[in-house]
């Protein structure tokens, strides 16, 4: 199924495809004051007060009577635990939804094809148990430090917040699966970020296990990243190309 992420069409959004019209709108934004008098400094008050005032994103639950003695002594060593933990939370939300991120991966796959260099339906599967598998290694080390698994930590509930664009676009049935890999490099670049501070944080509290595990997972993520980028590089430069669909240009 062809389409092009670069078509050429009757698109009407840019001013100068009405040029009378958008003449008019601009003399009425210059005539008409805004409803709300003050301007961006009123705006940037209010924002102000109401950061003031609002409480905090959430919290980190305490750990359970299994997971307080390790609590303590992470904090004997200077360490923050529930820092660590509410990292730990954010991890867990992100990597479960990177697996469901590879599952509209491979839903475009079905409807659109793939190209020269661009991913097979095994690379796309392989990479969404990898997300699974890093969820359960999360799941696993939340569990042994007492901690619930399950609970939403103020870092998840931003990292929630910050990425929830990525899935909304990868869902949507306009998108084809070269532009659905803009989508996969951004949660990549943010995947493989975050598991380089979560080492960092296991090591300065002492958690050398649990670092190696890290390691191993950021070892992987670095090659999911290097394969976005080459497939979306490799598609790019098709669509660039004079003819590319019919030399095998994504559809």
């Amino acid at each position: 199924m062809e389409r092009k992420a670069s078509e050429m069409g009757m698109n009407r959004t840019g001013t100068m495809a009405h040029p009378v019209k958008s003449k008019e709108t601009i003399e009425g934004s210059e005539k008409y004051a805004p409803d709300i008098p003050g301007g961006a400094s009123v705006m940037a008050k209010a924002r102000q007060d109401f950061a003031r005032e609002a409480g905090n994103l959430g919290t980190v639950p305490p750990p359970n009577l299994k997971g307080m003695a390790k609590a303590a002594m992470a904090l004997l060593k200077g360490g923050r635990a529930t820092v660590f933990v509410d990292k730990l939370g954010q991890r867990a939300g992100f990597e479960r939804t990177g697996a469901r991120l590879y599952e509209l991966a491979l839903s475009k796959l079905d409807v659109f094809g793939t190209w020269e260099g661009g991913p097979s339906r095994e690379q796309l599967e392989k990479i969404r148990l990898d997300e699974l598998r890093h969820f359960a290694l999360v799941k696993r080390t939340l569990e042994k430090l007492g901690a619930d698994p399950t609970a939403l930590t103020p870092a998840a509930e931003l990292q929630a917040n910050l990425s929830e664009g990525v899935p909304r676009v990868m869902a949507d049935p306009h998108v084809n699966l070269l532009q659905s890999l803009e989508g996969l490099m951004t949660a990549e670049l943010v995947d493989n970020a975050s598991w380089e501070l979560l080492i960092e944080l296991a090591r300065e509290l002492g958690h050398t296990e649990i670092a190696e595990d890290f390691q191993r997972a950021l070892d992987a993520e670095q090659e999911h990243l290097a394969l976005v980028r080459a497939w979306l590089a490799a598609g790019t430069k098709l669509e660039a190309r004079v003819g590319g669909e019919a030399a095998g240009a994504p559809a």
